[in-house]
């Protein structure tokens, strides 16, 4: 979101409904009021004023990657070389394998996140890019905290 606009703010039914929207994204405006304690039509008014001001982003799904054939991820800190960067950028939001990419302060311009069918397959994403880059690379063993909400307040 800009930094010149308005933060949007929200209350704590607000908070209720982003947190069952976070468990479930299909979860029908009618559940959630009956869960709250509102109409339908004040949840669905609610959650379009979110969806509106940018609070919610989108509604998505979670795929676990084992389970559709990437049983490897990595983490991979990479460092442009000089006059590189927005070449590499442009690379790497092309590999399939990257499912995020954060573009950072520090030497490592860009942590990208790759999930993978085996290792050699890593070394075939690394050689991708290692004309334009330097990279450091740790495979993920276990993530015990996945994607989550921030503290709702």
């Amino acid at each position: 979101m800009p930094t010149n606009l308005k933060t949007p703010t929200f209350d704590t039914i607000d908070i209720k409904i982003i947190k069952i929207l976070s468990d479930n994204a299909r979860t029908s405006a009618s559940s959630i009021a009956t869960e709250i304690g509102m109409s339908p039509p004040s949840v669905s008014e609610r959650i379009k004023r979110l969806t509106e001001t940018g609070i919610i982003r989108k509604f998505t799904i979670e795929l676990n990657p084992e389970l559709i054939g990437y049983p490897f991820s990595a983490i991979v800190r990479i460092k442009p070389l000089p006059g590189k960067i927005h070449i590499l950028q442009q690379r790497l939001i092309g590999l399939d394998n990257c499912i995020q990419c954060d573009k950072v302060t520090g030497e490592d311009c860009f942590i990208a996140k790759l999930v993978l069918q085996s290792i050699p397959e890593l070394d075939d994403v690394l050689e991708s890019i290692v004309e334009l880059a330097q990279t450091s690379t740790a495979i993920i063993k276990k993530s015990p905290v996945h994607n989550r909400l921030p503290a709702l307040y």
